[in-house]
Protein backbone atom coordinates (compact mmCIF):
# COMPACT_ATOMS: atom_id res chain seq x y z
CA UNK A 1 0.00 0.00 0.00
CA UNK A 2 1.36 3.38 -1.05
CA UNK A 3 1.10 6.10 1.60
CA UNK A 4 1.10 9.58 0.09
CA UNK A 5 1.36 12.80 2.06
CA UNK A 6 -0.70 15.78 0.87
CA UNK A 7 0.43 19.15 2.15
CA UNK A 8 0.88 22.81 1.33
CA UNK A 9 1.02 26.18 3.01
CA UNK A 10 -2.09 28.00 4.19
CA UNK A 11 -4.40 29.13 1.40
CA UNK A 12 -2.80 26.94 -1.26
CA UNK A 13 -5.90 24.82 -1.98
CA UNK A 14 -5.18 21.64 -0.05
CA UNK A 15 -8.83 21.07 0.89
CA UNK A 16 -9.85 21.30 -2.75
CA UNK A 17 -7.16 18.79 -3.73
CA UNK A 18 -8.24 16.42 -0.96
CA UNK A 19 -11.85 16.58 -2.16
CA UNK A 20 -10.75 15.74 -5.71
CA UNK A 21 -8.74 12.76 -4.46
CA UNK A 22 -11.79 11.45 -2.59
CA UNK A 23 -13.82 11.82 -5.78
CA UNK A 24 -11.24 9.54 -7.43
CA UNK A 25 -12.07 6.91 -4.82
CA UNK A 26 -8.88 7.33 -2.80
CA UNK A 27 -9.10 7.08 1.00
CA UNK A 28 -7.97 10.39 2.53
CA UNK A 29 -7.07 10.91 6.17
CA UNK A 30 -7.75 14.50 7.31
CA UNK A 31 -5.43 15.47 10.17
CA UNK A 32 -7.29 18.75 10.80
CA UNK A 33 -10.60 16.92 11.09
CA UNK A 34 -8.99 14.49 13.54
CA UNK A 35 -7.80 17.39 15.71
CA UNK A 36 -11.29 18.94 15.70
CA UNK A 37 -12.86 15.61 16.70
CA UNK A 38 -10.38 15.17 19.54
CA UNK A 39 -11.10 18.69 20.79
CA UNK A 40 -14.88 18.48 20.36
CA UNK A 41 -17.16 18.00 23.41
CA UNK A 42 -16.33 14.58 24.83
CA UNK A 43 -13.13 14.36 22.77
CA UNK A 44 -10.10 12.63 24.26
CA UNK A 45 -7.92 15.75 24.09
CA UNK A 46 -10.32 18.00 25.97
CA UNK A 47 -9.43 17.02 29.56
CA UNK A 48 -5.63 17.09 29.13
CA UNK A 49 -5.87 20.45 27.33
CA UNK A 50 -7.86 21.94 30.21
CA UNK A 51 -5.34 20.52 32.68
CA UNK A 52 -2.46 22.14 30.78
CA UNK A 53 -4.28 25.41 30.02
CA UNK A 54 -6.81 26.01 32.79
CA UNK A 55 -9.84 28.01 31.76
CA UNK A 56 -9.87 27.24 28.03
CA UNK A 57 -12.65 24.66 28.39
CA UNK A 58 -16.00 26.17 29.40
CA UNK A 59 -19.06 24.03 29.97
CA UNK A 60 -17.39 21.08 28.29
CA UNK A 61 -16.63 23.10 25.16
CA UNK A 62 -13.17 24.22 24.06
CA UNK A 63 -12.86 27.99 23.67
CA UNK A 64 -10.61 27.94 20.60
CA UNK A 65 -10.00 31.68 20.71
CA UNK A 66 -8.85 31.47 24.32
CA UNK A 67 -6.59 28.53 23.55
CA UNK A 68 -5.23 30.27 20.47
CA UNK A 69 -4.42 33.36 22.52
CA UNK A 70 -2.45 31.18 24.97
CA UNK A 71 -0.32 29.41 22.35
CA UNK A 72 -0.02 31.89 19.48
CA UNK A 73 3.54 33.22 19.42
CA UNK A 74 4.47 31.16 22.51
CA UNK A 75 6.71 28.28 21.46
CA UNK A 76 6.69 26.57 24.85
CA UNK A 77 2.90 26.66 25.08
CA UNK A 78 2.59 25.42 21.51
CA UNK A 79 4.92 22.50 22.22
CA UNK A 80 2.86 21.61 25.28
CA UNK A 81 -0.33 21.60 23.20
CA UNK A 82 1.32 19.54 20.48
CA UNK A 83 2.55 16.99 23.04
CA UNK A 84 -1.09 16.41 23.98
CA UNK A 85 -2.69 16.39 20.55
CA UNK A 86 -0.08 14.83 18.26
CA UNK A 87 0.06 11.36 19.87
CA UNK A 88 -3.75 11.13 19.78
CA UNK A 89 -3.82 12.20 16.13
CA UNK A 90 -1.14 9.60 15.35
CA UNK A 91 -3.31 6.88 16.93
CA UNK A 92 -6.23 7.82 14.70
CA UNK A 93 -3.93 7.88 11.68
CA UNK A 94 -2.64 4.38 12.40
CA UNK A 95 -6.23 3.14 12.76
CA UNK A 96 -7.08 4.72 9.39
CA UNK A 97 -4.10 3.00 7.72
CA UNK A 98 -5.00 -0.36 9.23
CA UNK A 99 -8.59 -0.10 7.97
CA UNK A 100 -7.42 0.90 4.50
CA UNK A 101 -4.98 -2.02 4.37
CA UNK A 102 -7.66 -4.45 5.50
CA UNK A 103 -9.88 -3.22 2.66
CA UNK A 104 -7.07 -3.73 0.15
CA UNK A 105 -6.54 -0.07 -0.76
CA UNK A 106 -3.50 0.19 -3.07
CA UNK A 107 -2.97 3.88 -2.25
CA UNK A 108 -4.03 6.20 0.56
CA UNK A 109 -3.48 9.89 1.19
CA UNK A 110 -2.64 11.57 4.49
CA UNK A 111 -3.81 15.20 4.41
CA UNK A 112 -1.39 16.84 6.84
CA UNK A 113 -0.93 20.66 6.83
CA UNK A 114 2.47 20.67 8.57
CA UNK A 115 3.87 17.51 7.01
CA UNK A 116 7.41 18.77 6.38
CA UNK A 117 7.48 20.93 9.51
CA UNK A 118 6.88 17.78 11.60
CA UNK A 119 9.28 15.64 9.53
CA UNK A 120 6.29 13.57 8.46
CA UNK A 121 7.81 12.97 5.02
CA UNK A 122 9.83 10.17 6.64
CA UNK A 123 6.61 8.22 7.24
CA UNK A 124 5.18 8.42 3.72
CA UNK A 125 6.23 6.99 0.37
CA UNK A 126 5.66 10.17 -1.65
CA UNK A 127 4.42 13.73 -1.23
CA UNK A 128 1.98 15.97 -3.08
CA UNK A 129 2.47 19.70 -2.49
CA UNK A 130 -0.29 22.10 -3.54
CA UNK A 131 1.03 25.45 -4.64
CA UNK A 132 -0.28 28.75 -6.00
CA UNK A 133 1.23 32.22 -6.57
CA UNK A 134 1.85 34.21 -3.40
CA UNK A 135 -0.59 36.98 -4.37
CA UNK A 136 -3.39 34.44 -4.79
CA UNK A 137 -2.52 32.73 -1.51
CA UNK A 138 -2.68 36.08 0.28
CA UNK A 139 -6.02 36.98 -1.33
CA UNK A 140 -7.56 33.63 -0.37
CA UNK A 141 -6.40 33.73 3.24
CA UNK A 142 -7.29 37.36 3.93
CA UNK A 143 -10.83 36.65 2.69
CA UNK A 144 -11.35 34.27 5.63
CA UNK A 145 -13.44 35.56 8.56
CA UNK A 146 -11.31 37.01 11.34
CA UNK A 147 -8.05 36.82 9.37
CA UNK A 148 -5.68 39.79 9.45
CA UNK A 149 -2.37 40.64 7.83
CA UNK A 150 -0.67 40.17 11.20
CA UNK A 151 -2.22 36.74 11.76
CA UNK A 152 -1.24 35.62 8.28
CA UNK A 153 2.34 36.76 8.82
CA UNK A 154 2.47 34.83 12.11
CA UNK A 155 1.14 31.67 10.48
CA UNK A 156 3.61 31.89 7.60
CA UNK A 157 6.50 32.27 10.05
CA UNK A 158 5.60 28.86 11.48
CA UNK A 159 5.49 27.19 8.06
CA UNK A 160 8.26 26.12 5.72
CA UNK A 161 8.28 28.45 2.69
CA UNK A 162 6.34 27.33 -0.36
CA UNK A 163 9.46 27.29 -2.53
CA UNK A 164 11.09 24.82 -0.13
CA UNK A 165 8.03 22.58 -0.05
CA UNK A 166 7.96 22.55 -3.84
CA UNK A 167 11.60 21.51 -3.91
CA UNK A 168 10.96 18.67 -1.44
CA UNK A 169 7.80 17.44 -3.16
CA UNK A 170 7.50 14.27 -5.19
CA UNK A 171 4.78 16.05 -7.20
CA UNK A 172 3.82 19.73 -7.20
CA UNK A 173 0.10 20.26 -7.76
CA UNK A 174 -0.76 23.73 -9.17
CA UNK A 175 -3.91 25.24 -7.70
CA UNK A 176 -3.80 28.74 -9.16
CA UNK A 177 -4.82 27.92 -12.72
CA UNK A 178 -8.36 26.67 -12.14
CA UNK A 179 -9.92 23.39 -11.07
CA UNK A 180 -9.32 21.45 -14.29
CA UNK A 181 -5.49 21.78 -14.29
CA UNK A 182 -5.42 20.84 -10.61
CA UNK A 183 -7.52 17.74 -11.26
CA UNK A 184 -5.33 16.71 -14.22
CA UNK A 185 -2.13 17.13 -12.18
CA UNK A 186 -3.59 15.01 -9.37
CA UNK A 187 -4.69 12.31 -11.80
CA UNK A 188 -1.23 12.16 -13.38
CA UNK A 189 0.41 11.88 -9.96
CA UNK A 190 -2.00 9.20 -8.75
CA UNK A 191 -1.62 7.18 -11.97
CA UNK A 192 2.15 7.18 -11.53
CA UNK A 193 2.07 6.40 -7.82
CA UNK A 194 -0.31 3.48 -8.26
CA UNK A 195 2.45 1.76 -10.24
CA UNK A 196 4.87 2.07 -7.32
CA UNK A 197 5.33 -0.25 -4.36
CA UNK A 198 5.00 1.26 -0.89
CA UNK A 199 7.74 0.87 1.71
CA UNK A 200 6.04 2.39 4.78
CA UNK A 201 3.28 -0.19 5.21
CA UNK A 202 3.16 -2.44 7.07
CA UNK A 203 5.24 -0.50 9.61
CA UNK A 204 8.34 -2.10 11.03
CA UNK A 205 7.88 -3.35 14.62
CA UNK A 206 10.77 -1.21 15.86
CA UNK A 207 9.09 1.90 14.45
CA UNK A 208 5.82 1.08 16.20
CA UNK A 209 7.64 0.59 19.50
CA UNK A 210 9.59 3.83 19.06
CA UNK A 211 6.41 5.77 18.26
CA UNK A 212 4.67 4.35 21.32
CA UNK A 213 7.62 5.26 23.59
CA UNK A 214 7.74 8.77 22.14
CA UNK A 215 4.02 9.25 22.74
CA UNK A 216 4.38 8.12 26.37
CA UNK A 217 7.35 10.45 26.88
CA UNK A 218 5.41 13.40 25.48
CA UNK A 219 2.48 12.72 27.79
CA UNK A 220 4.75 12.42 30.84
Amino acid sequence: MMIVGLTGSIGMGKSTAARMLRQMGIPVYDADAAVHALQAPGGRALAPIEAAFPGVVKGGVLDRQALGARVFGNKDALRKLESIVHPLVAERQRAFLKRAAQHGAPLVVLDIPLLFEGRGERRVDATLVVSAPAFLQRRRVLARPGMTVEKLAGILRQQIPDRTKRRLATFVIPTGLGLAPTRRALLRAVTTLRREEGRCWPPHPWRERFTARLARARRA
